[in-house]
């Protein structure tokens, strides 16, 4: 083994170690505030209701500890333990070498991940979302979504990784920046089809109905200045009681879509409150900002991409014996998250100030006494902690932790 693939190894066995120093402190700090609800809430969450969250918190830590370790498996197995050697060996003897082969060691190495992941997914939905009242899915739904799910990604993913395939074996050395163009061009696309195209694949949208409701919406636009395609209802309880609201799209294709559990359980005002909130996300060019810290990353990472992937060390360090583009695109995207596990603080920092700076927009454009009505209901509704540790908090979440969101809203009231 040579020096990288000692960082290989050390990068991996420290992002599993912070993983599980966090979760088991996620695990004993919440199970230690369990049985006294927070004082700024003890008028509207009961001691069950609080309760509940924290089991259900501490049941998805745990499934997130097992998913971690699942993680360090199939890195460890595909690379070191030789599991793609193996597959390329399968996809050897299917296709001569060219870009069949490369595209079906791309599917096989995603099957064969996607498998080892199918158990978490429905020991998640049918036994800890059905545990604390959250799931609405049947086992043929489930099977439909994720049979649906796999006909997309192959439907889009296929030609974007054929494209950028090509791009590696036919533009020589600025094939990274050709895929970068290929990349935002994709990512640019998926943004104004999804609204109109794969999301109904998915789930049933209608028009808002109710007049009071989408009068005091459309004022709400108004006095934002914003303008949308359209106000959706999106049938979210068909797989799960949790409710939300979401942009989603851009231009001509930008929509405002509520989730019909979301309008069940808050009131109009309430509803407006949430919907500012989400205005000043777009207004405050959170959702610019963020797409352009995600297309700089892609062009960092596609060069340095495009600089390992002719470096021997880069193959022979991870037990690779056969490289080839495909192979290269491969590796890399298993490997870099563990080398970029620690920089998870910062991105979450960064979501948490766009969220207080959207909370703030919310607070001048409409009431921040209903935002913090309509977050303590979601808070209690979807059975979200109101006391996590710290340090977990600070390492993961992209949302302010409650007691934090709500101070800060009441003091703008």
């Amino acid at each position: 083994m040579n020096a990288f693939g000692i960082a290989f190894l050390a990068a991996v066995a420290a992002a599993a170690t912070v993983r599980f120093w966090l979760g088991t402190r996620q695990l004993g700090h919440v199970q230690a505030h369990r049985n006294a609800v927070p004082a700024e809430f003890a008028g509207q969450i009961s001691l069950e209701s609080h309760q509940r969250a924290a089991d259900y918190t501490c049941a998805k830590t745990r499934m997130a500890l097992a998913s971690g370790a699942l993680e360090v498996v199939m890195a460890l197995g595909l690379t070191l333990g030789g599991g793609l050697e193996v597959l390329h060996q399968a996809s050897a003897s299917l296709f001569s070498e060219g870009l069949a082969r490369g595209l079906t060691l791309i599917v096989l190495t995603a099957l064969v991940m996607t498998a080892a992941e199918l158990p978490f997914s429905l020991y998640s939905t049918f036994r800890i979302e059905a545990r604390f009242g959250f799931n609405k899915m049947t086992p043929a739904l489930f099977w439909r979504d994720f049979f649906k799910g796999l006909f997309v990604a192959a439907a889009f993913g296929l030609p974007l990784a054929a494209a950028v395939l090509w791009l590696m074996a036919q533009t020589g050395e600025y094939w990274w920046l050709y895929a970068w163009f290929t990349w935002m061009g994709f990512n640019i696309l998926m943004l104004a089809i999804y609204p109109m195209w794969i999301a109904p694949f998915f789930n049933k949208f209608t028009p808002m109905e109710n007049p009071a409701l989408k009068e005091r919406i459309e004022s709400l636009l108004a006095r934002c200045g914003f303008k949308v395609k359209g106000l959706m209802v999106m049938d979210g309880s068909m797989r799960s009681s949790h409710g939300n609201a979401y942009f989603t799209g851009f231009g001509q294709s930008k929509r405002i879509v509520f989730f019909d559990t979301l309008l069940e359980r808050l009131n109009p005002t309430e509803v407006e409150a949430v919907l500012a909130h989400e205005l000043g996300h777009f207004k405050l060019r959170h959702v610019v900002k963020r797409i352009a810290w995600t297309f700089a990353a892609s062009f960092f990472f596609l060069w340095l991409l495009g600089y390992v992937m002719d470096k021997p060390w880069f193959y022979s360090g991870l037990n690779v014996a056969t490289p080839s583009t495909a192979m290269a695109l491969i590796l890399f995207f298993l490997v870099i998250p563990n080398f970029t596990f620690l920089l998870q603080p910062l991105l979450a920092m960064y979501s948490r100030k766009h969220e207080f700076e959207a909370d703030h927009y919310a607070a001048q454009n409409a009431s921040a006494t209903e935002l913090v009505s309509a977050l303590t209901k979601l808070y209690k509704d979807n059975a979200a902690t109101l006391t996590p540790d710290p340090l977990h908090s600070m390492f993961y979440d992209s949302h302010p932790p409650a007691l934090a969101r709500i101070g800060r809203l009441q003091a703008q009231s």
